[in-house]
Formats: structure tokens, C-alpha cells, sequence
């Protein structure tokens, strides 16, 4: 099943914003996850660090050193006071709250201080021991009991690194999963440890908001997609109903241009043109066949009257004979008008090949303009000839003898009795010239855009005195089109008519 324009541009919209949504959840829950597991460690650091301060603190104040921590009595009974007793007599508030004022690192740190007064508020969260440096441990926190966390020692014999004196991993303990830091100091080594469950239990919420926000995000986005296509679209539903109402009938109507100018408007534009030029076209058939009708219907109605006159009634052998010769010219005429037809039908179809090769231009004139004066005869027309010698161009010679005796008969036939036709043949550097000029009647300015479409008629009634195809200038412009070249008619009304054909000489050669 094929999907719409609409259903594909909304789930193409719908799929980018997932995408979208979903990288942006990826990356968000991965960077959250690292801060959070970066702020642990540092929170960690910070104690070790803060641990060793009142380790230093301490022993100066006492000026001893730090001995294992058990109880042992003297000799003599007495109870022994050593280094230790600050760690058993005094909770880890009481010592860590001191240092904070003066001698942590992070004294004027708000956001740290609120960090250690989190920590000494819940205590009991953090796993603490401190070990010396003979590796015995000389204080755990209670909640340890009788566990207790590895050594520094223990990981620096498995080839563990200790960046600036501190190593961090992961560590479980009774099934619950900690975040470690091991210390070592100038006094004594610290082993730090917190639940991981906290930034886990974060981490799940954020998953699980990020994890409902996809769908919804989704939901939305088809929503909207929908929305917006249906929206851009709605243009193009009101061309295809106004395009539907277009038919060969009412080719005059047009689609309704947007008024906004993206690309809607410019297919719009670009549709209306190609409806113009639809409206062109049919009317140039409708013509087309109109006059072909014309054209065809004039001889065979003289035939079928020659004919029918013959069979009505007896006749001479010369009256038999002239009947004959009068269908010959019907049916030759015919024959002309059937094969300009099937020359210009073959030519709009590209199935015409021409035949090119050098072409002695100036001689083919020249016969052409020999054979026209026999025409020229008969009604006293007076044919003046300027060829400029050696003109030899690339063509097919058979097409061009016959669009030129298009043209140069053209001429003779619209010339009034005694009149003067002058055929000139130039040549220059890059082009060929022939201009055929006569002091005929001349034509409007309004029929010369017309004057090369198929069976176009200036003047009616004098066209149906000058027997003719209507297809002669169709032709040469269609042969001098296919040699690359142009064909221009200009005319002043009552002065003449001049008709110039150029052809380019870039495949030329000029014979010596």
C-alpha cells in the first residue's frame, strides 16, 4: 500500500523529531550520569581529604604517634592515653566540624560546605576507615561493624595507579553496591565508601521520565506533522480541483495563483504557463485542421464537378481531354498538399533525417532562380540576381533547393504583373545570406507573427486567385530551422515584401 504525500512528509516529521528526542535523552542521561558519578567521587575526596586534616591537627596537638586502635592497660593496671583516644572518645562530627572553618580546603566553598554538613548530618551512609601505614586499622565508623573496607596496600599489589594519591572504583559490600575512594597520606591511609544506590535511584528517574517523554514527544510530533502537512498541502488540493475542471473545452480558465511566493506559487506559475501554451496549441490544430480541410475540400469538390459533368452528359474528345488535364491539376494539387503534410508531420516527430554534405550554395541559387523565371514569364516579372560567387556551405541539398523555390516562388506568385524580384546572395566570415525582395503588395504588421503557421492566409480572397498549398513557408522554415539557421519576413503594406534566410558557415568552406 502506497502512503500519501500527507502520511509520508508526517511520519518523515515524526521520525526526525524521535530521533531528535531520543539523542537529545541519550546524551542528557549520559551526562547526567557522569556528573553525578564525578560530583560522588569529588564528595569522597573531599572526606578523605578532610580526614586527614584532623589526623594532622590532632596528632600535633597531642605529639604522638598513631598506634593501633585497642585498648590496652599498663602494667601496673592504669588505663594507657595515647594518640588514638580522639578517634574513640569523639564522634566524627565533633572532629571533622572544626577543620571546617579554618582548615579544609573548602572552607569558602558554600557549595562543599553544604556537601560535609549533608555528610555529618547522614554519617551513618558513609563507610570510613583509617588505617596507618604499617596497614593496621586504627579506626572504623560503626556502621562497618565487623566488615571491613580493603587497603591501599591490597589494590598496589594488583598494579593499581594512584592519581594524586587517590584511587577510585567500585566496591560491594554485603550485596550493596559502593562508590570507593582510597587515600593514601603522609599519617595514614583513608578508605572512604558510599552507597551508589542514591545515584542509581536518580538515574532510574531520569530514565524512566526520559523513557515517557519519547512516546509523548512522538505523539505530539505526529500530531503536528499532521497538522503542518495538511496545512502546506491544502495549496495543492485546491490545484489538483481547479486543474480537474481544465478540460480542451475551457482551456482558458487558470489555476489560483497563492499569494504567498515559495514554491507552490512558482509550480502554480510554471502550471498556468504550460495551460497557456496547451491553449496555443489546440488552437493551432483547431486552425491547423480547419484550413487542411479547406485546402483538400477546394480540390476534390472540382474533381467531383469535373467529373459528374463528364459521366451527365456525352462530350468532344477535346472537351474529354481537358476535363482530364482539369483533375490532373486537382489531383497534383492534392498530391503537394498530402506531401507538405507528411514532410511537416515527419519533420514535428524528428523522423526526417537530413542527408548533410558540402553544398555549392552560390550554383544552387542560381538554378533555382533559372528555373523560377519561367514562371516569371508569364507575368512579365522581372528577376534580378547579385550572387556572390564560391559559396560553398554543409546541408542537404534537397531540402534546401526546396525550401529556397518555396520562398522564391512565394514571391513570384503574390508579384503583380510586371513586376521585380531581387535575389541576393552574400556571405561573410561566419554566415550565408539570401534575401529574396519584391514590389508586391506587401503585408500587415499583424500577420507577420503568423505568417510561417501551415495553411495561414493574408488575404482570403486574393489567396484563393493564387493557387498554392499554404504550406510553403512552413516548410522553409522547418528546413532552414534543422540547418541551425533563421528566416526573418519583413514588409512595408504597398511597397513589398522582403523574405532573408541566413545559414551559418561555421561547417563551411569557401572554394578557391
Amino acid at each position: 500500500m502506497k502512503l500519501t504525500l500527507r502520511a509520508r512528509l508526517t511520519l518523515m516529521y515524526s521520525a526526525i523529531v524521535a530521533l531528535t528526542v531520543a539523542a537529545f535523552a541519550a546524551v542528557a542521561y549520559v551526562t547526567v550520569s557522569n556528573q553525578l558519578k564525578r560530583s560522588l567521587d569529588t564528595s569522597l575526596a573531599r572526606v578523605a581529604s578532610s580526614l586527614h586534616a584532623v589526623i594532622r591537627r590532632e596528632q600535633r596537638s597531642m605529639q604522638r604517634p598513631l598506634l593501633p586502635a585497642r585498648r590496652e592497660r599498663r602494667r601496673d593496671g592504669e588505663k594507657r592515653t595515647d594518640g588514638l583516644e580522639f578517634f574513640v572518645k569523639r564522634s566524627l562530627q565533633e572532629m571533622v566540624g572544626p577543620v571546617l572553618p579554618s582548615e579544609s580546603p573548602v572552607d569558602a566553598d558554600p557549595v562543599w560546605s553544604a556537601v560535609y554538613e549533608h555528610m555529618l548530618i547522614n554519617s551513618s551512609a558513609y563507610l570510613i576507615q583509617v588505617t596507618d601505614r604499617e596497614g593496621r586499622v586504627v579506626w572504623k565508623s560503626e556502621n562497618l561493624m565487623s566488615d571491613s573496607l580493603p587497603m591501599v596496600r591490597t589494590f598496589e599489589r594488583h598494579g593499581a595507579t594512584f592519581d594524586d594519591g587517590r584511587l577510585f572504583t567500585n566496591y560491594t559490600l554485603d550485596g550493596v553496591r559502593y562508590r570507593m575512594v582510597l587515600a593514601k597520606g603522609d599519617v595514614a591511609e583513608i578508605t572512604a565508601a558510599y552507597p551508589a544506590s542514591e545515584v542509581d535511584a536518580t538515574l532510574r528517574q531520569l530514565f524512566a521520565m526520559l523513557l515517557w517523554s519519547l512516546p509523548a514527544s512522538l505523539a505530539v510530533s505526529l500530531g503536528a506533522g499532521w497538522y503542518l502537512a495538511r496545512r502546506s498541502l491544502r495549496p495543492v488540493d485546491q490545484i489538483t480541483q481547479s486543474a480537474r475542471r481544465i478540460t480542451a473545452q475551457n482551456l482558458a480558465q487558470r489555476l489560483p495563483t497563492p499569494t504567498a511566493n515559495d514554491e507552490i506559487a512558482r509550480l502554480t506559475a510554471t502550471l498556468n504557463d504550460m495551460i497557456a501554451r496547451l491553449e496555443t496549441s489546440f488552437d493551432r490544430t483547431r486552425q491547423f485542421t480547419s484550413d487542411a480541410s479547406h485546402e483538400l475540400k477546394t480540390p476534390l469538390a472540382i474533381l467531383l464537378g469535373e467529373l459528374e459533368l463528364a459521366l451527365r452528359k456525352p462530350m468532344t474528345d477535346d472537351e474529354y481531354r481537358a476535363t482530364l488535364v482539369s483533375c490532373l491539376e486537382e489531383v497534383e494539387r492534392l498530391t503537394s498538399v498530402v506531401e507538405g503534410l507528411l514532410d511537416l508531420s515527419r519533420a514535428d516527430t524528428g523522423q526526417v533525417d537530413m542527408v548533410m554534405q558540402q553544398v555549392r550554395f552560390s550554383r544552387l541559387v542560381d538554378e533555382i532562380c533559372d528555373d523560377i523565371l519561367i514562371l516569371a514569364d508569364v507575368k512579365r516579372i522581372t528577376v534580378i540576381t547579385n550572387v556572390q560567387p564560391d559559396i560553398v556551405v554543409e546541408g542537404d541539398a534537397v531540402r534546401l533547393h526546396q525550401a529556397l523555390l518555396n520562398v522564391i516562388e512565394n514571391a513570384v506568385k503574390y508579384t503583380p504583373d510586371a513586376g521585380r524580384i531581387d535575389v541576393t546572395v552574400t556571405a561573410d566570415q561566419r554566415h550565408a545570406s539570401v534575401v529574396v525582395a519584391d514590389n508586391g503588395p506587401g503585408i500587415d504588421a499583424d500577420h507577420l507573427p503568423f505568417i510561417f503557421d501551415r495553411f495561414y492566409r493574408v488575404d482570403k480572397a486574393r489567396s484563393q486567385r493564387v493557387r498554392g498549398t499554404g504550406l510553403g513557408l512552413a516548410i522553409a522554415k522547418w528546413v532552414v530551422d534543422a540547418h541551425d539557421g533563421t528566416i526573418a519576413i519583413t514588409s512595408v503594406p504597398g511597397a513589398g515584401t522582403t523574405c532573408t534566410i541566413t545559414l551559418p558557415l561555421r561547417h563551411a568552406k569557401r572554394a578557391s
